[in-house]
C-alpha cells in the first residue's frame, strides 16, 4: 500500500487514499495476485451500503490499472459483457460466448485485474456463473464488490463459491478516517477530534454518511463564519443532530 501512497499527489487523492477500506481493497487484490498458480482467484469484497467499497475499488482500479465496472439491475449478459468489453476498449463481438472469449483473452494477456461492483446484481439475475466463467477461461484476477449478505448468497452457486480465494469484509469507518475525509470534505475548516469521535458512532461507521455530515458541518460552519468546530458548536451548527439514517419525523401544522 505505501508503493500507491507514495503516487497520489493531490490533497483530495490523500484523503481517500489513506481510509481503511482502500487499504483493504488493496491488500485483497495484491493477495490474489500472488497467489500461488494453483489456487483460484476471485475474491469477494462485501458490506454494507455507506462502507465505502465503491468508492475505495474505483480508487485502487485507477492506481493498479484494473478494469472496473458496474453491474446493473436491469442488465442483461449481454449487455454486462458488453459493458465490460467498452472498459477495456474492445469492440464486442456478436454473441455473448464470443464477447465471454474477448473479455477472458484480455485478462490473460494484459494481466489486469477486472472489478465487478453491484454483484448483487447479478447473483439475482441468475448471472454471476458468467464471472466463474470468466475466470476459467482467463486465470485471472476479478473482484467482485456487493452488499453484507452477497457470500450467504453466493452459496447458491457451489462450482463459484469453490472458486473464491479471499472473502473480504468491508470495515467500518474510524475517526481517522472521518479526519482524513474531513480534509476533503470540509478542507476549510477544522473540526476538532471529539467531533469526529461523536460524528463516526452516530452513524454506526458508514463512511457515506460520515462524509454527508462533515461536508454539512462544513458549510453551516463557514456560513456563520466559523473555521473550527468543536463539541460546543455541534448544537448551534446542527440543532437536528447527525443525518443517521433515522427518517425524519411526521410534522404536525
Amino acid at each position: 500500500m505505501r508503493e500507491v501512497m507514495n503516487n497520489v499527489n493531490t490533497p483530495t487523492a490523500v484523503g481517500v487514499a489513506q481510509v481503511t477500506n482502500v487499504a483493504v481493497c488493496f491488500e485483497a487484490i495484491e493477495r490474489i495476485q500472488s497467489r500461488h498458480p494453483s489456487l483460484p482467484g476471485i475474491g469477494v469484497f462485501y458490506g454494507r451500503s455507506g462502507d465505502g467499497k465503491s468508492s475505495a475499488a474505483s480508487y485502487i482500479a485507477n492506481r493498479l490499472n484494473a478494469y472496473y465496472v458496474q453491474a446493473t439491475s436491469i442488465a442483461t449478459k449481454k449487455s454486462f459483457l458488453e459493458s465490460v468489453l467498452r472498459e477495456m476498449t474492445i469492440p464486442a463481438y456478436k454473441t455473448a460466448a464470443e464477447m465471454l472469449g474477448q473479455i477472458a483473452e484480455e485478462l490473460a494477456k494484459s494481466g489486469r485485474p477486472l472489478i465487478v461492483d453491484e454483484a448483487d446484481h447479478l447473483v439475482k439475475g441468475n448471472k454471476i456463473e458468467m464471472i466463474r466463467d470468466i475466470y476459467e477461461s482467463s486465470q485471472g484476477t476479478i473482484l467482485i464488490i456487493g452488499e453484507e449478505m452477497l457470500p450467504k448468497k453466493l452459496e447458491r452457486w457451489e462450482r463459484f463459491h469453490g472458486r473464491v480465494h479471499s472473502w473480504v469484509p468491508a470495515q467500518p469507518a474510524t475517526a481517522n478516517d472521518a479526519a482524513l475525509l474531513a480534509k476533503v470534505y470540509a478542507p476549510k475548516i477544522t473540526i476538532d477530534d471529539q467531533v469526529l469521535k461523536q460524528l463516526v458512532g452516530a452513524v454506526r461507521g458508514s463512511t457515506r454518511r460520515t462524509c454527508t455530515n462533515i461536508e454539512m458541518l462544513g458549510q453551516r460552519a463557514l456560513e456563520c463564519g466559523m473555521r473550527s468546530v468543536t463539541m460546543d458548536d455541534l448544537e448551534q451548527l446542527l440543532p437536528n443532530g447527525f443525518i443517521t439514517g433515522q427518517s425524519p419525523k411526521p410534522r404536525s401544522f
